[in-house]
């Protein structure tokens, strides 16, 4: 099976959303003898979907991404009940080093336990170069999905994500209210302190405690502008329901 179902099943947006709301994966990679390694570790992404590590060199993955570079992420949907009733995706591709501060600022958002080793010497932020990936989501929705799939076009964003840290900035400072309502009425999250962690041209992604929910915007975005609209749009409707 791939692309959509009969039933309507949107294979691309339930992985991507799997990808936008994980904090952890294991992480499998290759020893040096050509056996599988899987290890724990924390994960957030790019504004394109990217997923991005934070890794020690002295860590025994990242010495194997030395020598081969081919790994593979498996994210899953955290819910109640059975184990396997919930959504999971891997994702294959190659793990190489990322220097942008983006990468550290959306990491750190996402995960503030890490700030204290983040700048030591022997860590650095890598991103998952991604080929392909496999979304299981349930009985019939078995999906291969290609790189196009999951990552977001950012052609033409380029205002957009100039902007992206002080309108995250701004939306928890001045305009929390919004933000808790867009969790609550939008989502139907539990009520509670709700910060926004990532802006991007398909939606945002909004953190409380460990858990993360992604909140779709009703249309793609390319400037701080629309950004703007839309997230006025999102409040009022959030209000009236």
């Amino acid at each position: 099976m791939t692309g959509e179902s009969a039933q309507g099943f949107q294979a691309a947006n339930a992985a991507k959303r799997l990808l936008r709301e994980a904090r952890t994966a294991a992480l499998a990679t290759l020893d040096a003898d050509g056996a599988p390694y899987a290890s724990l570790v924390q994960v957030a992404s790019l504004p394109d979907a990217t997923p991005v590590l934070l890794l020690s060199n002295l860590a025994r993955h990242t010495r194997n991404l030395a020598t081969d570079s081919r790994a593979s992420l498996l994210l899953e949907e955290r819910r109640e009940g059975s184990e396997l009733e919930g959504a999971r995706i891997s994702l294959k591709g190659r793990v190489v080093r990322e220097e942008g501060e983006a990468a550290r600022r959306r990491y750190l958002l996402r995960h503030p336990d890490a700030a204290g080793f983040a700048g030591f010497s022997d860590f650095a932020f890598y991103r998952l170069e991604l080929e392909s990936a496999h979304l299981v989501a349930g009985f019939g929705r078995i999906v291969d999905l290609a790189r196009e799939d999951m990552i977001a076009d950012l052609a033409g964003t380029e205002a957009l994500l100039a902007a992206e840290a002080g309108a995250v900035e701004h939306m928890n400072a001045d305009h929390a209210d919004a933000v808790a309502l867009y969790a609550a009425n939008l989502l139907g999250a539990p009520t509670g302190d709700w910060r926004i962690i990532g802006l991007d041209p398909e939606g945002c992604d909004l953190m409380l405690g460990a858990r993360v929910r992604r909140l779709d915007f009703p249309r793609r975005i390319s400037a701080p502008g629309e950004l703007r609209a839309v997230l006025v749009e999102l409040a009022h409707l959030a209000r009236g329901a």
